[in-house]
């Protein structure tokens, strides 16, 4: 078992600007989420944020504290979300237990000391993460498919018919600041988050997954008058500052999670684009 971070540093947009493409996957796309017996975290410097990704094997993952949190343990001053992408698996928060199938989800309260990722029955789980700072303890809570609040969007005519289930949101589980989701294209529908926003007191990461293997999703960020993009592939996340848009366009219908952190829970909070704004 082994836990590997590595810490990425904000950018701003005039900066931004003079990136080449390697550059911008470099800071943005986030890639070898899964990997045999590990915990991979990377740490940002958008609102202090987490991403991560664990698979365990026959032997249990714990999740430890990383010397950027300078902690004694890993949610010492932070909550977590945890959906697991891959088959049946199980997390155990000081000593409680929570199986979870996939696409359910997990809220992990501030303060808890031991957090653990096992396999169950032999089967692979594969749990993404999300973490941000919290300035208070909210109960660990699970959230199944049926739980969340289900929103319906976009139409086949606009190649963006969509159903976004909110799953650690306000409505569904008390949280300091962290949110996340899951947003499925209906077949025959490419687009998500079209048209685009920005919200900036808010950064968010998606992470692209139920994408075929041969297929490849195109990631747009940056101002909505000078965007740039990634070509991301399955089970790849990738990075949005405060004020970038975020949207993308798959040669194959997809789903992905949308995680967000930040001032405001508001999860309307955000300012619109028109696609024909966009340059």
């Amino acid at each position: 078992m082994s836990i590997n971070y590595t810490v990425r540093f904000a950018a701003n947009p005039d900066d931004f600007d003079t990136y080449d493409k390697q550059k911008i996957r470099d800071d943005f796309l986030i890639q070898d989420l899964f990997t045999d017996g590990d915990v991979n975290l990377i740490y940002t410097h958008y609102d202090r944020f987490i991403v991560g990704g664990a698979k365990p094997g026959s032997t249990p993952l714990k999740l430890e504290s990383i010397p950027p949190l300078k902690a004694d343990h890993f949610l010492d001053r932070r909550e977590l979300g945890i959906i697991n992408v891959g088959e049946t698996g199980m997390v155990t928060v000081d000593g409680q237990k929570y199986t979870l199938d996939y696409k359910e989800a997990l809220y992990v309260g501030k303060e808890s000391r031991s957090v653990q990722f096992d396999q169950s029955d032999g089967k692979q789980p594969l749990f993404y993460l999300n973490s941000a700072p919290a300035h208070h303890l909210y109960p660990t809570k699970k959230i199944t498919q049926d739980e969340a609040e289900i929103v319906e969007l976009g139409s086949l005519q606009t190649s963006n018919h969509r159903v976004i289930r909110k799953l650690i949101v306000h409505s569904i589980v008390e949280t300091c600041q962290l949110q996340m989701g899951m947003t499925q294209l209906e077949e025959g529908s490419v687009w998500n988050t079209m048209p685009p926003h920005v919200h900036d007191r808010r950064m968010e990461t998606y992470f692209y997954f139920e994408l075929p293997e041969d297929q490849v999703v195109c990631h747009f960020l940056g101002e909505p008058d000078n965007t740039r993009h990634i070509w991301m592939k399955n089970q790849q996340a990738v990075l949005s500052p405060p004020w970038s848009i975020h949207c993308g366009s798959g040669t194959s219908n997809y789903t992905f999670i949308w995680g967000m952190a930040g001032e405001n829970l508001d999860y309307s909070d955000m300012d619109k684009s028109k696609p024909t704004e966009l340059r």
